[in-house]
């Protein structure tokens, strides 16, 4: 039986030790600020589109982000397809409306939709 003092897990990451090029660590912040989104417009609001759409969507881009760091096949597939069900309801909302959330959206669809679909061009 291996004590707490002996257990490998660290608490605290460096911000010096992330390769923020790492497209898995790019899939990773967009699922957090996808499900984070999710979870923040269902408190304010009581929305259960809200936090269904943001977790659905965090988690495509947190099993896309696992998927490229482990090196396994359809990770940018994930992560881009992800990014494209952003993109198709956020960009039609934020032309009509104007609303800063849904243009703020539309820019993170926009840098997966950009960032992945390089990638996933490249790979091809």
């Amino acid at each position: 039986m291996s004590t707490l003092r002996e257990w490998p897990l660290q608490l605290s990451v460096d911000p010096d030790d992330l390769d923020y090029d790492d497209p898995s660590i790019q899939a990773f912040i967009l699922a957090a600020l996808t499900a984070g989104g999710g979870i923040t417009g269902y408190a304010r609001t009581g929305s259960i589109p809200s936090i269904a759409a943001g977790v659905t969507v965090g988690a495509l881009y947190g099993l896309g982000g696992l998927r490229v760091r482990n090196r396994q096949p359809y990770g940018l597939e994930l992560a881009l397809a992800a990014s494209f069900i952003l993109a198709s309801s956020s960009v039609p909302r934020a032309v009509k409306t104007m609303k800063p959330l849904p243009i703020g959206l539309s820019v993170v669809a926009a840098f997966g939709l950009y960032r992945f679909g390089m990638l996933w061009r490249a790979q091809v």
